[in-house]
């Protein structure tokens, strides 16, 4: 593989902080390199460095003659003066960009549905991310440089993504350079990772699971201050080899070496006992959502919208689910009838009388009172202790020591709230949520600004926390790793992904590639209809599955009665109810899948 760029005895500092001491790096032809570490730890000033974007200062950076480098800077660096389209094409006519196929679709992959001759700056924040990676993406670069690419993009973009970069060369022809926190996308693309740490940068053969048995096995010959580090590595090695075990297949590592490693590992949660606990902590009910719809009305600017149809769902003590969606498909409608900011048009919510739901917004709001406080002023303010784990696992943390496992410096305490880094700001939000105490949690997109360590130290926390957590993520792997089941909103219902994400990808794609709907005026062919025989047996199967499914939930509400009014020392017991009721639910979403394929036949 030739050479294209390297660097040598790089060297970077500011007045308080040496960033790298001599640092030597290269590229090669066909390299997919993720660069991952700490906030702050220099990955972003790395890669600007090797794209030409920033001077270091000591030692050079070269680059094969001929050589071309597309960046995506995190920075907004769009003209505000241009449209979608010519800010994507520059001056290209469209017959131009239209017949290219790769044009075409990057287009389709992150600007569907995007307005081609709205202005620049009428777009939001993430639209306008989108854009930019479009513009990126449609040059022809030998080497690209991506800066937290996945940022607001959800899981549909994020997978196009990778499938893009995967097949955008040859195996061995062009290069990439990629920070971000996405596991996932880390995994999923990347052939060696650098992890840039204490001054140096680290490289690592594989993906991010590659990268962490590695990172294991230089910890297990570490000083006594790696421990920490290393047992969140550990942890989140289990759940690679465990809980996801198709990815292990890819990063090039010895199977054997892992299973050594993880032999006395624990499972990274105990089911049972956190379900016991969230039961004597909630009662028998938690949130029930009986056949709503939820319609905002016409304004001035938009006509009545019907955003959540039919939903019918019943959270359980324990719960952990995680929420996909599009963009406006009612991720965020759904959430507010669980905590009671949105009221039903239709329908009934009913929360349960101990039931204390607490939710980590996006907005910072929980730190807006404290913005000029320094970080030990607020924690003064709050309980004195927070118990993680259960049974005789269970401890109880200062907000001091939790704080310390959020990844604060005992001299960050000192630090007013509006100085702390983005990251920072929101493990200090988490934190004031935890304290309060909620028994349902609601996660929206917490993993904003949170490098890798911090992101495995939070799943950690998560791991012991006894309640029900509903969670909405772009991030597939926080998504995959905190959660035990997942749902969609699509076309205004809620529909159960016994498949997880990948069930979900392909019910997207199974949606995008369904024809248009066919004026009545042409003469365009529709889709077949049942008649006859066929019709009637149709509707006699579907009157059949809608008792079904009628039955099937009351068992399951009854087993979930059932459940907590059973012994719960008994855990033997309470497993095998647990895993009755999976049974029972499983049948009602097979139940339900083909209740929708008939009522799509018969019109």
């Amino acid at each position: 593989m030739a050479h294209l760029l390297g660097a040598e005895g790089l060297h970077l500092e500011y007045p308080t902080k040496v960033v790298f001491d001599a640092i030597t790096v290269g590229v090669e032809e066909g390299d997919r390199i993720g660069i991952v570490g700490r906030n702050g730890d220099g990955k972003s000033s790395l890669l600007a460095m090797l794209a030409g974007r920033k001077e270091p200062d000591g030692g050079r950076v070269t680059v094969r003659s001929g050589i071309t480098i597309g960046v995506l800077d995190q920075a907004d660096t769009l003209d505000d003066s241009l449209t979608v389209g010519t800010a994507v094409v520059g001056d290209l006519e469209e017959y131009e960009w239209a017949g290219d196929a790769r044009i075409r679709d990057i287009i389709g992959g992150l600007l569907d549905g995007l307005d081609w001759n709205a202005p620049v700056t009428a777009l939001s924040g993430g639209q306008r991310r989108r854009v930019a990676l479009a513009k990126l993406l449609t040059g022809d670069w030998d080497i690209i440089a991506l800066d937290e690419p996945t940022n607001h993009l959800d899981v549909e973009a994020v997978t196009w993504l990778a499938g893009h970069l995967k097949k955008r060369w040859s195996p061995n022809a062009g290069a990439l350079l990629v920070v971000t926190h996405d596991r996932w996308f880390l995994d999923e693309i990347c052939t060696e990772t650098w992890e840039v740490h204490d001054r140096i940068v680290e490289p690592f053969e594989g993906g991010y699971a590659a990268y962490i048995l590695q990172r294991v096995e230089r910890d297990r010959m570490a000083a006594a201050t790696e421990a920490k580090r290393q047992n969140l590595a550990r942890k989140e090695l289990a759940w690679l080899r465990r809980g996801a075990p198709a990815r292990t297949a890819k990063p090039k590592f010895r199977i054997d070496a892992a299973n050594a490693l993880i032999a006395d590992v624990p499972e990274i949660r105990d089911p049972v006992s956190l379900q016991s606990l969230a039961v004597s902590r909630l009662g028998k009910d938690v949130v029930d959502i009986l056949d709503v719809s939820v319609t905002y009305p016409a304004t001035d600017t938009s006509p009545e919208r019907e955003v959540l149809r039919d939903v019918e769902w019943r959270i359980a003590p324990g719960e952990r689910t995680g929420i996909l969606g599009v963009n406006g498909a009612g991720k965020s409608t759904l959430l507010g009838l669980v905590s009671g900011t949105v009221q039903p048009t239709t329908g009934r919510v009913k929360h349960g009388k101990t039931v204390k739901v607490r939710t980590l917004t996006q907005q910072l709001d929980e730190l807006v009172e404290f913005w000029n406080d320094p970080v030990r002023v607020v924690i003064s303010g709050l309980r004195t202790s927070y118990t993680m784990g259960t049974g005789s696992k269970a401890q109880d943390l200062t907000p001091g020591q939790l704080l310390e496992r959020l990844g604060f410096s005992s001299a960050q305490l000192s630090t007013p709230v509006k100085d702390l880094s983005g990251g920072q700001q929101r493990r200090l939000q988490l934190l004031l949520v935890l304290l309060d105490q909620p028994n349902v949690l609601i996660l929206d997109e917490p993993t904003n600004d949170m490098d890798t360590d911090m992101l495995a130290a939070i799943e950690d926390l998560l791991d012991t926390w006894p309640g029900t957590l509903l969670v909405v993520s772009h991030d597939r792997y926080f998504l995959e790793r905190v959660t035990d089941q997942q749902y969609a909103v699509m076309g205004g219902r809620l529909r159960h992904l016994p498949g997880g994400v990948d069930e979900y990808l392909r019910l997207r794609q199974h949606e995008m590639d369904a024809p248009a709907p066919t004026p009545a005026k042409t003469s365009a062919p529709t889709t077949l209809r049942l008649e006859g025989a066929e019709l009637r047996a149709a509707q006699k199967e579907i009157s059949a599955l809608e008792r079904r499914i009628q039955k099937l939930t009351q068992q399951i509400d009854a087993a979930k009665h059932a459940l907590v009014e059973h012994d719960q020392s008994d855990y033997t017991g309470l497993g095998e109810k647990m895993t009755k009721i999976g049974a029972l639910e499983a049948e009602v979403e097979e139940s339900e899948l083909r209740w929708f394929e008939l009522t799509e036949q018969i019109g």
